[in-house]
């Protein structure tokens, strides 16, 4: 390798570190990563005079996410672990300890793959125990996030401890269990959006939410895995401390002591074989020296911890046969491909990773193009993050590529392509594929908020034959007395009053009826944008591309997906229909001041007296635009407590910050003056 082949390679890794540690995501497996990681340490070695400290053997990995809390120096660093891949090295490594300190021994236990973070205890004279002061991310390793709040609302984070100790300080693992990470996919493909990559992603952006209702809500978990710092007596034995944390209620991870090579690896062998049963994903197997003292013996560098280093499994690769390929319809009309596969050799479904696999998402015609995927033909199949089946390369080609058809799988419907993507679109709102979804998301809270009418009563009212549409939920009412006899929805008291909810939802007004169609990328906001333009759903239905496209926040697909929407004959018939039946599809234009007439203004941290939707409010009935980010087109920040990274941008670019009494002295309302 030369120098221009090494930064070229220093370059690729660095870009994969900034997508995993500061973005959450990935494009390419922890196998190739560490393939690339394993490259570049060769070229080091061969040539050290290249190494410098920007080099990503010499870095830790994230850089500190300031919008998700403020900035905490670690106590004690938080770096990274030396990997091995060959159970040579794991016998070379013990044998190095076991010359120097004869009486070493080891704890063999389960690396999860999550991400770090640190907790904090502190000595309560109230009751002689340790309490949670600090909860934080590894960051750089030298300076993460305080996620403190965050971390109070992870169930195996435990407040207290029954311990007298001064301080205590607890590094573990957050994860995401295979069920939550499938939860969050499934709530995600419902409402359209894009689903997470793997758990530990997912797991990685949970954390660092600034709402901890939102962390609570997506169930993490975590175990503890070191003792930072604490009584010298306490961090004599690793293994001791760790059966002395979980007598006090505190999950620790999987470990087992060993005293020799032999007994390390059957024990990195048993932890492998686990990892098909459990319900979470772990990439391997850490290898500590349970002496803490004699750790220091054994230093890997700046980058890495002494005492430890971490055995990584290989991804688990099958040959497979295309059997079938199947599209599927989205709630947003969205066609999907789910392909049916097999084992070459049996013709029964793979066994991967432990698990039986017979279908695999085959993503978007692209995708399909890309890898060559047809019937007949061979590819090789693994699990991304241990987890989801995926298409990893191509053996034999098939004799034809699959393409999707012209119709919609389900109801026949023509089929749109949107513009610029690989994606397919059926857009009948009445499909059947779909009605469920649809109907569900036309009468949430957000939409047109008809409290009691969620998707089981749906789901009983489609079986039943009473729903096919949007105009079929203001019928309900004319078989009242059968609804009631057959107890669909309920009784006789929860009938009517899901029927007078109903009623109450014609006056929601155009913009949740509009956001309740569920056209293609027009959503609350998009759709508030759009009748404070025009006013009314008529209107609307009569605009041409280039008028939508004048509205700030709709751009050209958004403006194609509305024009497309109300050009079909089935959704002119239902706005005529839900226009007859009584629903309000026109609002009186609103008086706006001028006051901040062609200003572009941020709001950032928390504000003394306004909440930040009743700020924007405000903004926007003064004739001004508020924004969530900061640019050179910003005319004014205004800033609260804890204003974080916006305020850097602002300050950098000279744009002026002012208080929330600035906006309201320049807006002069005295109605919100303090």
């Amino acid at each position: 390798m030369n120098y221009q082949d090494y930064q070229a390679l220093c370059d690729k890794i660095s870009y994969h570190m900034d997508l995993y540690y500061n973005k959450d995501r990935n494009e390419i497996s922890d196998y190739e990563y560490d393939q690339l990681m394993q490259s570049l340490k060769e070229a080091e070695k061969e040539h050290p005079e290249w190494i410098s400290p920007d080099s990503p053997t010499q870095r830790i990995g994230g850089s500190v996410k300031r919008e998700a809390g403020v900035r905490v120096t670690h106590r004690v660093p938080m770096l990274s672990i030396e990997d091995v891949f060959d159970k040579n090295e794991v016998r070379a490594y013990v044998a190095r300890v076991l010359a120097a300190h004869p009486d070493a021994s080891f704890s063999v236990e389960r690396k999860i793959d999550g991400l770090s973070m640190t907790l904090r205890y502190e000595h309560s004279d109230s009751d002689n125990m340790l309490h949670l002061s600090l909860a934080e991310t590894r960051g750089d390793g030298f300076v993460g996030e305080d996620v403190t709040l965050n971390a109070r609302v992870i169930p195996d984070v435990k407040e207290t401890i029954d311990l007298p100790f001064e301080y205590l300080e607890l590094r573990g693992e957050v994860y995401m269990s295979h069920q939550d990470f499938f939860r969050y996919n499934d709530e995600m493909e419902e409402q359209g959006k894009k689903p997470a990559a793997n758990p530990r992603n997912l797991a990685a952006g949970t954390l660092r939410q600034l709402d901890p209702e939102v962390t609570r809500s997506r169930g993490l978990r975590m175990f503890i895995f070191n003792v930072q710092d604490g009584p010298a007596d306490f961090m004599k034995s690793h293994t001791q401390a760790l059966a002395e944390l979980s007598r006090k209620g505190v999950p620790v991870v999987y470990h087992k002591k060993c005293d020799n090579a032999d007994q390390v690896i059957a024990v990195i062998d048993e932890i492998g074989s686990m990892r098909d049963g459990l319900a979470f994903d772990i990439d391997g197997a850490v290898v500590k020296i349970d002496q803490v003292a004699y750790r220091g013996d054994f230093p890997e560098g700046a980058k890495y911890s002494a005492g430890h280093i971490a055995f990584k499994y290989p991804p688990e690769e099958k040959r497979v046969r295309m059997d079938q390929i199947e599209e599927t319809v989205g709630r947003t009309g969205k066609i999907g491909f789910i392909g049916h596969i097999s084992d070459e050799q049996t013709n029964r479904p793979v066994r991967l990773n432990g698990t039986n696999v017979s279908r695999v998402t085959l993503h978007n015609q692209d995708y399909i193009n890309e890898k060559r995927i047809g019937i007949g033909g061979i590819y090789l199949l693994k699990k991304s993050g241990d987890i989801i089946p995926k298409i990893s390369g191509t053996v034999k080609e098939p004799e034809r590529i699959y393409h999707v058809g012209d119709t919609c799988p389900v109801c026949g419907h023509k089929l749109i392509k949107e513009a610029d993507t690989a994606d397919y679109y059926c857009i009948n709102p009445s499909c059947p594929s779909q009605l469920l979804r649809t109907l569900s998301y036309f009468t949430s809270r957000g939409c047109m908020d008809i409290a009691g009418l969620g998707e089981k009563q749906i789901k009983n009212l489609i079986d039943a034959g009473y729903l096919k549409d949007f105009t079929d939920i203001y019928r309900l009412k004319d078989s009242r007395d059968k609804l009631i006899a057959d107890g669909i929805i309920g009784r006789e008291k929860n009938t009517d009053k899901i029927l007078a909810a109903i009623e109450e939802s014609k006056t929601r007004g155009p913009v949740r009826l509009l956001s309740a169609l569920g056209i293609r990328n027009v959503g609350g906001r998009t759709a508030a944008a759009l009748i404070g333009h025009f006013h009314s759903i008529s209107a609307l239905s009569e605009a041409g591309k280039d008028e939508l496209t004048e509205i700030t926040d709709v751009g050209p697909v958004i403006a194609d997906d509305i024009v497309s929407f109300f050009a079909q004959d089935d959704s002119k018939k239902l706005i005529a229909e839900l226009r007859d039946m009584g629903l309000v599809m026109e609002e009186k234009p609103e008086e706006k001041g001028t006051a901040l007439l062609g200003l572009t203004i941020v709001v950032t941290g928390t504000l003394p007296g306004l909440g930040r939707a009743e700020v924007k409010e405000l903004i926007e009935k003064n004739g001004g635009k508020c924004t969530g980010s900061v640019s050179r087109k910003t005319d004014y920040l205004v800033a609260g407590e804890a204003a974080g990274s916006k305020l850097d941008k602002a300050r950098e670019l000279g744009i002026p910050v002012i208080t929330e009494q600035d906006l309201i002295g320049m807006i002069g309302d005295p109605t919100h003056q303090a």
